[in-house]
């Protein structure tokens, strides 16, 4: 049962990360990315292949996959910077399955949909099993530590703050004077970098990854996240994949407990719980949990 609870600590902290890497271009700049999954085995692929394939160290392949999202998502927002809305999110969504399709017929190169196995872990072997878990999930909290301390430096540095005018009203961020083209994409790049790393991490935890891991159900659960904890505010961001994760494992044990169901029917009532829970939380916290707070500033009495 402890490694168990570890075990979803861990998923609750890379839920965590991608949700902040989707604060900044959702919740900042306002952009619609429905291709999380596909930056999110980006980093899982090029940290598995370059820690196996080419030896470098674990530390180096994380860096690696978060580097490679993120040049990714550069190469997504240029693609896409002149879309709005729902078309932005069908490209993003087709990007990612994209992404899922390729590792599925890639065999020279991922295994095809056999998969990568035997990806390393930090002290995997040198330690128990129960050690390992425990300090994993230490590791994953002090990186989403990390990028929540960053997170909110961003978002109220003259950066973050260009990004909320852009999401706000894009005309007159580029009346302003600020290139929104570039404010964009880096945008993007930071967000995705995010998504990789986290899928970095799932890859080293696991020690296996495969194509039918990465489905759009994950985009959504972390979509869900955020809008739970309060898109805009990274704390919600935090907040909400802890509470998602909480939800999906919960139901497991409540399902059991319903009499004359069979496991298909249990399964679909455990989403339909799931669903309702959370149209619940949202009809009466519809800004989410912990809601983004802007500050306001008073007008002179000179320019009333």
């Amino acid at each position: 049962m402890t490694n168990y609870v570890i075990a979803m600590g861990v998923s609750a902290c890379i839920y965590a990360l991608m949700a902040l890497g989707l604060n900044v271009i959702w919740g900042l700049a306002g952009m619609v990315n429905l291709g999380l999954v596909g930056f999110f085995a980006v980093g899982a692929y090029v940290t598995a292949l370059s820690t196996i394939k080419l030896g470098v160290p674990i530390w180096a392949g994380m860096a690696l996959g978060a580097g490679a999202a993120s040049l990714v998502g550069v190469g997504v927002a240029l693609i896409t910077v002149r879309l709005r809305g729902d078309y932005l999110a069908i490209v993003t969504l087709g990007f990612a399955e994209s992404i899922r399709i390729v590792a599925s017929n890639a065999i020279w190169l991922t295994n095809g949909t056999d998969g990568i196995s035997g990806i390393a872990g930090p002290l995997r072997g040198g330690i128990s099993p129960e050690m390992f878990n425990l300090m994993y999930l230490g590791m994953a909290g002090a990186i989403v530590a990390v990028a929540y301390v960053l997170a909110e430096r961003l978002r109220v540095a003259p950066f973050g703050r260009v990004l909320r005018a852009i999401r706000d009203d894009e005309q007159v961020a580029a009346v302003a004077g600020k290139h929104v083209t570039a404010f964009k994409v880096k945008a993007f790049a930071v967000g995705a970098a995010a998504l990789g790393l986290s899928g970095a991490l799932y890859a080293h935890y696991t020690s296996y990854i495969a194509p039918d891991i990465f489905v759009p159900l994950l985009t959504l659960y972390i979509k869900l996240a955020l809008l739970t904890g309060g898109v805009g505010n990274n704390r919600g961001a935090v907040l909400g994949a802890f509470v998602i994760v909480f939800l999906l494992e919960s139901t497991r044990f409540v399902i059991p407990l319903v009499p004359f169901i069979s496991a298909v029917q249990g399964a679909a009532l455990r989403e339909l719980l799931i669903a309702a829970l959370l149209i619940v939380m949202l009809r009466y916290r519809p800004q989410g949990l912990a809601p983004e707070r802007l500050a306001v500033f008073p007008i002179p009495a000179a320019a009333r």
